[in-house]
């Protein structure tokens, strides 16, 4: 946290401000101390310009040591995101390098008003922000939790020692916000609405905004068909326009990632007008599926034709009046929007959305970029909708085909390879292997600054709902609960199994005790169930 005052400073200006002691109406001074320090973020936007100098911070340690990159998952609820960071800081002592991913296909999934949609930007856009507000909100109340626990440890401290042990610990505390990544689609609309939406984003408390080249009234989710990309000057104005939100806020350090889903969109939307040979718009009315005007073929009326190479060609176009591109060209438009984005669109970092978890094919194409943008970074999607079991196996076992070191009869070459008897095969090993090094790899030959998973907790909350629905609701009745919720709970350190003071009912005691004294109706006594797992 930016310029966080220590425990001695805040009690130093209280107590200038209130020699005897109290505050109006008998407050005091310690509680004034402890409430200060809990609120360890005045604003959301306060928090966008302190997370975006992380961010910052986190890139340059990366291109001074690629090893050095960032990861986060992609949660649709302040709860799912508060966990995530609880169990990074127990694992490893600090959430450093975690971040959170605000992902749209889950807004318009899970947290719209109009039900489950799919992610071709329908929801309402006010949800995109009502998140990252419900995130912030979620991690500073940890903080707020975390916090309180140390006070009370301090009003129980016997020596000035073990007092001056317990001021340490809250002058150091590392608080639970994170930088978020979030999603703004397509941008929700022309580049004016583009800023108007960064601008509540922003305000919520996003430091890093990642917007994509589709067509925003056709966007498609990243890895289905039908994706429309949009000219590249097009997409440079709402790169623009994200870009002029984050100056106008203060955010200085802002972040944006700017995604192309050309690898995988094989259509556009109009031809840009090209101003001179080399351009924007020639560069990208180049790679257009043409067709010879000849005697055979001749332009009609209501036709388009573009002079391209000392003749005239007539753009193909489907029924819809979309403009297909050549095919096999996706890798190609890939590496020239990237080096665009980054030189001209004033992106920080880029994404490219690919249709299988592949590191040589995305190094190639940085290697690519990078020959233009030498420090270019990647945020990359280690997606769901990769079967990443099938798809690491294939690589290997074509790999050892290719090498000799199997016959192509030792593994079956389909879905078979999916079955559960090669868990436990040389294959399936190596395979592992690489799925547990993949981030490692991918970072340091792909130039991936930040790995995230787009849709975890959606498939997490479906697969731990089945898993418990089985057992409540078949044989194992209450066991099933115990054994594959509270025991491990218990066993792991989880904090939320003692969902009382997760939720801050330890917070409104303490709060009691500081308006009402010996008053206070105070929920954490002796008959509070909670104190079932205080030994935990």
């Amino acid at each position: 946290m930016a310029n966080r005052k220590t425990y001695a400073q805040h009690r130093a200006e209280v107590e200038k401000r209130y020699p005897s002691g109290q505050a109006p109406g008998g407050v005091g001074i310690d509680d004034i101390v402890q409430l200060r320090m809990q609120n360890t973020y005045d604003t959301h936007l306060d928090i966008a310009r302190d997370m975006a100098t992380v961010m910052r911070a986190d890139m340059a340690a990366y291109d001074a040591d690629p090893s050095k990159f960032t990861q986060s998952l992609g949660c649709w609820s302040g709860f799912h995101a508060q966990q995530m960071i609880k169990a990074v800081k127990r694992m490893r002592g600090t959430a450093k390098g975690t971040y959170v991913y605000l992902s749209g296909w889950m807004v318009a999934g899970l947290r719209n008003r109009w039900g489950h949609l799919p992610d071709q930007s329908m929801h309402e856009k006010t949800a995109v922000a009502d998140l990252i507000h419900e995130i912030y909100v979620s991690l500073r109340q940890a903080d707020e939790v975390a916090i309180n626990d140390l006070f009370k440890e301090l009003k129980a401290a016997k020596t000035d020692a073990d007092r001056a042990k317990i001021i340490e610990k809250i002058d150091n505390f590392e608080t639970h916000v994170v930088p978020i990544i979030a999603d703004i689609d397509a941008g929700f609309g022309n580049e004016h609405a583009t800023y108007l939406l960064a601008k509540e984003l922003i305000k919520a408390g996003a430091c890093a905004l990642q917007i994509e080249n589709q067509v925003s009234d056709a966007k498609q989710c990243g890895h289905q068909d039908g994706k429309v990309t949009v000219p590249r000057e097009d997409f440079i104005e709402k790169l623009r326009a994200c870009r002029l939100a984050l100056e106008e806020l203060g955010v200085d350090d802002g972040v944006i990632v700017a995604r192309t889903d050309s690898l995988g969109a094989g259509l556009t939307q109009k031809i840009p007008v090209s101003q001179r040979p080399g351009d924007l718009a020639s560069g990208y009315i180049k790679w257009l599926k043409t067709e010879a005007i000849s005697d055979a073929n001749p332009i009609r009326d209501g036709e388009v034709a573009l002079y391209q190479n000392g003749q005239f060609v007539k753009p193909a176009r489907l029924p819809n009046g979309l403009f297909p591109f050549k095919e096999n060209t996706g890798r190609e438009r890939v590496i020239e929007d990237c080096i665009t984005n980054l030189t001209e669109g004033g992106a920080d970092m880029v994404w490219i959305e690919t249709d299988t978890p592949n590191v040589d094919e995305i190094a190639s194409m940085v290697n690519e970029v990078r020959k233009v943008v030498p420090n270019a970074k990647l945020t990359y999607n280690n997606s769901p909708s990769f079967n990443w079991t099938l798809n690491l196996r294939k690589q290997v076992r074509d790999q050892w085909i290719a090498e000799g070191k199997i016959a192509a009869s030792d593994y079956p070459e389909g879905n078979e390879l999916m079955k559960p008897d090669f868990d436990d095969t040389d294959l399936g090993r190596e395979a592992d292997a690489r799925l547990q090094n993949f981030q490692t790899d991918i970072s340091a030959r792909a130039g991936v600054f930040h790995n995230l998973i787009t849709l975890p907790t959606f498939h997490l909350t479906a697969k731990s709902m089945d898993e418990l629905s089985r057992g409540y609701f078949g044989e194992q009745k209450m066991l099933a609960y115990v054994k594959t919720v509270q025991r491990e709970e218990i066993r792991r350190g989880v904090a939320a199994v003692k969902h009382q003071h997760e939720v801050g009912s330890d917070l409104g005691d303490t709060f009691k005790e500081m308006v009402g004294g010996e008053r206070a109706l105070k929920a954490g006594g002796h008959a509070n169930t909670m104190n079932q797992f205080a030994a935990e």
